[in-house]
């Protein structure tokens, strides 16, 4: 109970923001599309696509104007906005362009690693650029191979908040689970205690003494 209640003090007074790594990305680095730009129409999108498409969402990489074309099997295709090509993945060079354009410390190379399966730190697109920092925070930006997105971005805040967020819903391998036995079991423990806790403080609550007494007084 103790470890609950901690956990739950600690991640209410880590700022969100910080959590969040705010203070170290600029999430709207990318400027936005003009209308002076000229657009491939839909038709050449859908065909340079080569696959039913679900979706499609233009957006600028780089400076450059893009389209993700959101296939119906699953999956994305990054096309140019203005040609209809087809572009290639994301590779650890420009997936380490995109995040020191939108990392805030100081513009130094980052250490790229390419991420093939999810874990506690992330689970966002995949596969997936990892770009490490060697600031005082150990921050990492992920970028999504196929999209060229910033995906998330873990601090030693962030790290900290989850580490205690893994304590207090007691998922300790995953921590992303609500319905862990072991918190199922504390938080029915924690209302039997607490209904237990009033039932006794009613029958004991000084007034309900002083009125038994006050009546064996007065049968006396």
């Amino acid at each position: 109970m103790i470890v609950w209640f901690t956990s739950g003090l600690i991640m209410s007074l880590l700022p969100i923001d910080t959590v969040h790594g705010d203070h170290r990305i600029d999430r709207d680095a990318e400027p936005v599309l003009s209308a002076a730009q000229a657009f491939a129409p839909v038709p050449a999108l859908l065909s340079a696509a080569g696959a039913p498409v679900r979706q499609l969402q233009h957006r600028v990489l780089l400076g450059r104007p893009v389209v993700e074309a959101q296939l119906a099997a699953g999956g994305v295709r990054l096309l140019d906005a203005r040609t209809a090509a087809v572009l290639p993945p994301i590779d650890a060079a420009t997936a380490g362009i995109i995040a020191k354009r939108a990392y805030r410390g100081k513009a130094v190379a980052p250490t790229m690693e390419r991420i093939e399966r999810a874990s506690t730190e992330y689970r966002g697109a995949l596969p997936a650029w990892r770009a490490s920092f060697a600031d005082d925070d150990a921050t990492r930006i992920y970028v999504a191979a196929e999209t060229g997105r910033l995906t998330s971005v873990r601090t030693g805040t962030w790290r900290l908040y989850d580490f205690f967020w893994g304590l207090h819903i007691m998922d300790w391998t995953q921590h992303e689970r609500f319905n862990t036995p072991w918190l199922k079991a504390f938080a029915a423990g924690g209302l039997v205690f607490g209904v237990a806790g009033a039932i006794l403080l009613f029958m004991r609550w000084p007034r309900r003494r002083r009125k038994a007494q006050g009546v064996r007084q007065g049968a006396a």
